[in-house]
This record gives structure tokens, C-alpha cells and sequence, in this order.
């Protein structure tokens, strides 16, 4: 049964009503936070054509799931419902930088166990404050201008063409987010030129997985369409980042 055209009207269901919504903003928070916090801080090496070898955040691998599950909620639910889950994320994001610096400003008991596993703490979850800045400034902005970008996408192609929408609005949502990242962690600490390679790389990095992941989008963005009987245009959305309201 194709899914109902639904372009900001009242006959758009509310959000409790839909089958997997909730369980794809979980994924999209899921994501989120775990390629924040596991692995972003190994520096990892790769040999590609033509750049040779490039140096990466081992987290880069999987943070880009979370531009396609943003792909999905736009194309599927609308900007609206997409804007809900990216505060969700910001907010998982400010909580655990929180808790993070928390958990490593109490003082670690005196026993060589706890004194040694405190180092690691800090290791793996000591980000400076710029770093945890840039991360989600870059997250809050990259997403936003992904999400804006495949809903007038949609609406100006008549919903045609997902693939050319989905890796457009990625390369633009990654160039903000690997930009200000990298700017506001390390600007002033990296030389110019080293900064520019390392975003460059992970710019490309990113976008190559939008693309390689299209064929798995398509078939997300049909399931989806298909039990949710939903296929959302924007075509009068508020796209205000700071309201909630779908």
C-alpha cells in the first residue's frame, strides 16, 4: 500500500502514532554517543588513491550512521519531526561531556586498581573543552543544515532522485560539521596546512559512506514509507532550529 503524500497538514498523525519513529531516534542517539565516545580519541591510519596514507579518528567510521538516520527522518517524517531528534542527540551529548567530567574530577580510591583505571578515564574521556565544544557545536549546525537541505531538496524535485538528495544534503551537513570541528578543537594548536588535510580526509571519509550506504537508505526510506504510510514535504515548515514543535 504506497504511503499517504502529507504536506503540513492536520491530517499528519502525531508523533506517538507512528510505529518506528521512537526506535529510530534511539539509533540516531545510540550512534551518536557511542562514536563519541568509543574510539574518538585513537588515531587511526588508512592508505587511500592518491592522498596515501591519511590519519583519522577511528570514531569517523560510525558518526556518519547518524547523517543517514537524519537522511531517513527528513525524507520519511519531515524537518519537523527530524529537528525533535537532532535536540535529543544534542542533549545526549551535553549529558554525557557532563558526566563525563564528573566522573573524572572525583577523587579515584586509593588502591593501585582504582589509581591505574583513573589514568585510563582520562585517557579515553579527558576531552579538553574545546574539543567537547567543537563536537557539538559541529553536531548541532552539520545536522541542521543536512536536514534543511534534503527538505527543500525534496520539495524542489518533487521527492525524485533520494540518492542525489541524500548525498547532497550530506556533503553540505559534513562540510559544516567537519569544518567547525576541527576549527574550534584545534585552530591556533594545528599548523593551517595540517589543519586543511585532516578535514579535508575526514570530509571525504564521511561522504564516501553516505554513498557507499545509499543502497541500504533506499531500502530503510521504502520500509518506512511503506508501515508508517507517511511521505512527508515540507513545503510549509518553520524551519526555525529552536522550536519542537513538528
Amino acid at each position: 500500500m504506497p504511503p499517504n503524500v502529507h504536506q503540513n497538514t492536520a491530517s499528519v498523525p502525531p508523533t506517538a502514532q507512528f510505529r518506528y519513529y521512537d526506535f529510530v531516534m534511539a539509533a540516531f542517539v545510540t550512534v551518536l554517543l557511542c562514536s563519541n565516545l568509543i574510539g574518538a580519541s585513537k588515531a587511526a591510519e588508512i592508505t587511500l588513491p592518491m592522498l596515501g596514507t591519511v590519519t583519522f579518528g577511528a570514531g569517523v567510521l560510525f558518526f556518519p550512521i547518524s547523517y543517514i538516520f537524519g537522511d531517513v527522518l527528513t525524507e520519511v517524517y519531515g524537518y519537523g519531526r527530524d529537528r525533535r531528534v537532532i535536540w535529543a542527540g544534542f542533549a545526549a551529548l551535553l549529558f554525557a561531556a557532563l558526566m563525563s567530567a564528573v566522573v573524572l574530577a572525583l577523587k579515584p580510591s586509593s588502591d593501585p586498581f582504582n589509581a591505574g583505571y583513573q589514568q585510563h578515564l582520562e585517557a579515553v574521556f579527558g576531552n579538553t573543552p574545546r574539543i567537547v565544544a567543537g563536537s557539538v557545536i559541529a553536531f548541532w549546525c552539520g545536522s541542521f543544515v543536512n536536514s534543511y537541505v534534503m527538505a527543500r531538496m525534496k520539495v524542489a524535485m518533487e521527492g525524485r532522485a533520494l540518492w542525489m538528495r541524500t548525498i547532497g544534503s550530506t556533503l553540505c551537513g559534513e562540510l559544516v560539521d567537519s569544518s567547525l570541528f576541527y576549527v574550534i578543537a584545534f585552530g591556533g594548536i594545528w599548523p593551517n596546512h595540517q589543519l586543511l588535510a585532516v578535514v579535508v580526509a575526514q570530509y571525504l571519509l564521511k561522504t564516501s559512506w553516505e554513498i557507499v550506504m545509499t543502497p541500504v537508505t533506499y531500502r530503510v526510506v521504502a520500509f518506512l514509507k511503506r508501515h508508517e504510510g507517511m511521505d512527508f514535504y515540507d513545503r510549509a515548515t518553520d524551519f526555525n532550529p529552536f522550536k519542537l514543535k513538528p
